[in-house]
């Protein structure tokens, strides 16, 4: 089991303490203090990412909604979130350093939000967050925009500045790498080696992208991105001495069509990264190119609150051309692909009580570099990045339907039991790694509690 630290009681002691002192109106979720909305009204389960067509536009129009009663307020907000997790196969060596083999309980994250409005247009999504298995503090997800409005020739025209640290943290769909299900997921499970480029530079990273959205149809957004100094990532805790360096600047293109009729809710988009990269942060030896490309769909009938059907689906290619890392030894092949597939199906009863079913699919060109042979767990016997998941999720949110009920001015909550089962793992059904594991013996029980307030 996880050893508590001083540090690790020491936070959630600030964090019970600011619960228990702030006022009603000072403890409400600040997005709906700010707002005077419930969480129900942008948010599909009433807490957590998947936005409504309502919390879109929010977010749309630069976190500065308002209903004019609380405009002074610092827009503060904490979470916390804990959890356990079982393998059905225990991990030799503990899940993590400080953690047992299997059964684990932890804080997974504690994190503290300046998310709102800071002037009429201006707002900001800034997460300081407490990672409970690294046991770290991190400068996590942020969004700093720029929202204003115009009628263009007769046409209504959303536009906005934002800067950010993540590609695809800007986005307004739940299909792109940083909003997508699973909302949360476990920290102590075993997860497959392979990643893409445009999923694996959050808080690395710094940007800025411009969007506009044409007649609340047309969304466009282009900026680019570049890796931080080395000195500023670990002043945010987030240096990896053989994580790979974007060499200049890494463009980011976003385009999306979007429609809300009678209930029915609809949005077809593209987007993609192009980045020239230093393997393990080694100049000299020429750069790695990197092209993602990704699509993705949306569906949700929202016409009734008591049932709401949703439907996502993603396809994210990536296109690799690794001179670098075929110089220096750290790959086989010169040229590579590796594709990503995502599918959810919800379903949410009251806006209260959720199933989600999610299958994740990864493949691409075998590498017995990248993809390495040796290691337990994590390991590649083939070389090969396929891996394909299946996630049921049942989830219970009690609050956050009124702005009025008590528990909703004070806090939210969200209750989520999670099943995870391995088809293929790292290249493999049957002793993936090489080292007699298989692929089911990673399928993992995740039971978590998730409070914001």
């Amino acid at each position: 089991m996880m050893t508590v630290t001083k540090s690790t009681v020491s936070l959630f002691v600030f964090f019970l303490l600011f619960f228990l002192l702030s006022s009603s109106a000072n403890a409400l979720p600040s997005f709906a203090r700010q707002t005077g909305f419930a969480c129900s009204a942008c948010h599909v389960q009433s807490f957590g990412p998947n936005l409504t067509s309502v919390g879109r536009n929010f977010k749309l129009n630069g976190y500065t909604q308002t209903d004019g009663k609380n405009n002074n307020i610092i827009p503060l907000s904490g979470m916390i979130r804990g959890s356990y997790t079982h393998t059905q196969e225990a991990q030799a060596g503990g899940a993590a350093p400080r953690f047992s083999k299997n059964d684990n309980g932890t804080i997974d994250e504690a994190a503290i939000f300046l998310a709102g409005r800071l002037t009429s247009k201006v707002g900001a999504f800034i997460e300081g967050t407490y990672d409970g298995v690294e046991n770290i503090g991190v400068l996590d997800n942020t969004d700093i925009r720029f929202a204003d409005h115009a009628d263009v020739a007769g046409q209504k025209v959303v536009f906005g500045l934002t800067a950010n640290n993540n590609p695809t943290v800007t986005d307004l769909w739940n299909t792109t790498p940083t909003w997508g299900f699973p909302w949360s997921s476990s920290p102590l499970a075993p997860t497959q080696s392979a990643a893409n480029l445009i999923e694996s530079l959050g808080s690395q990273v710094i940007g800025a992208t411009a969007y506009m959205m044409l007649n609340d149809m047309l969304y466009i957004e282009a900026g680019g991105y570049t890796s931080l100094p080395k000195n500023a990532q670990k002043g945010i805790s987030v240096f990896d001495a053989e994580q790979a360096r974007l060499s200049g600047g890494a463009p980011y293109w976003r385009i999306a069509l979007q429609k809300d009729w009678s209930g029915h809710y609809g949005a077809v988009g593209a987007y993609g990264l192009h980045g020239d990269v230093n393997p393990q942060r080694i100049t000299g030896a020429g750069t790695d190119r990197y092209d993602d490309f990704g699509f993705d769909l949306t569906y949700q009938y929202l016409a009734n609150p008591v049932h709401i059907y949703e439907f996502t689906a993603t396809y994210l290619r990536e296109n690799r051309n690794m001179n670098a890392s075929s110089a220096l030894g750290f790959a086989d092949k010169l040229k590579s692909n590796l594709d990503t597939v995502r599918i959810r199906t919800g379903y949410t009863f009251q806006q209260t009580y959720g199933l989600n079913l999610f299958y994740n699919q990864t493949t691409g060109t075998a590498d017995t570099v990248i993809y390495s042979f040796g290691d337990p767990i994590s390991g590649s016997r083939t070389g090969n990045p396929l891996s394909q998941a299946f996630i049921a999720e049942v989830s219970y949110t009690p609050f956050g339907k009124t702005n009025t009920s008590v528990m909703s001015t004070f806090v939210n909550l969200r209750l989520a039991a999670q099943y995870v089962h391995n088809f293929k793992f790292n290249g493999s059904v049957h002793n993936y790694d090489g080292l007699g594991r298989n692929a089911v013996n990673n399928d993992a029980f995740y039971l978590n509690g998730w409070l914001a307030f």
